[in-house]
């Protein structure tokens, strides 16, 4: 074999070795991200199920029920539509109806099966995820979000 020939096969076996090793950089990466949706996404079908997600909105009003064995039951909305979530744990403190919520989990038939849930800090703070999704709902109160943004939260 010429050496133009050993150089070239040694360059396309490289080549092939890193188009492995990406491919499968790819799909780990593809297992770990985790998007965020909103409740009137999974209404209409753009959630695959058993894919972890997160899912965010308000904690509708008289939704939340305490169950045995530390399992909760409420209804997040973003004004459009609402999805039923469970939780086995304890919730944060700021958690409670009407608050901004995100929930970290699985879509499993019609229920969301949260394995974490993440409550807002402040009564000022919104995730920026939530609030483009009631931002598109209708539900957004511009002037609790242009507060925020001016004063940087409370005690500030």
């Amino acid at each position: 074999m010429k050496r133009k020939h050993k150089r070239l096969t040694f360059a396309a076996v490289g080549l092939a070795l890193v188009g492995v090793a990406a491919a499968l950089a790819l799909s780990a990466f593809e297992e770990s991200i985790v998007f965020f949706h909103s409740p009137t996404d999974v209404a209409e079908g753009k959630v695959e199920m058993d894919r972890r997600i997160r899912l965010g909105g308000l904690v509708e009003a008289g939704s939340v029920q305490k169950q045995a064995d530390a399992v909760t039951g409420f209804r997040i909305t973003d004004g459009a539509h609402a999805i039923a979530v469970t939780y086995q744990g304890i919730l944060p403190d700021l958690f409670r109806e009407g608050q901004g919520v995100v929930t970290e989990g699985r879509l499993r038939g019609a229920t969301f099966v949260a394995e974490e849930v993440l409550a807002k800090h402040d009564e000022t703070y919104m995730p920026p995820e939530v609030a483009d999704a009631l931002k598109k709902s209708g539900r957004w109160q511009e002037e609790a979000g242009k507060g925020a943004a001016k004063t940087g939260g409370p005690g500030k």
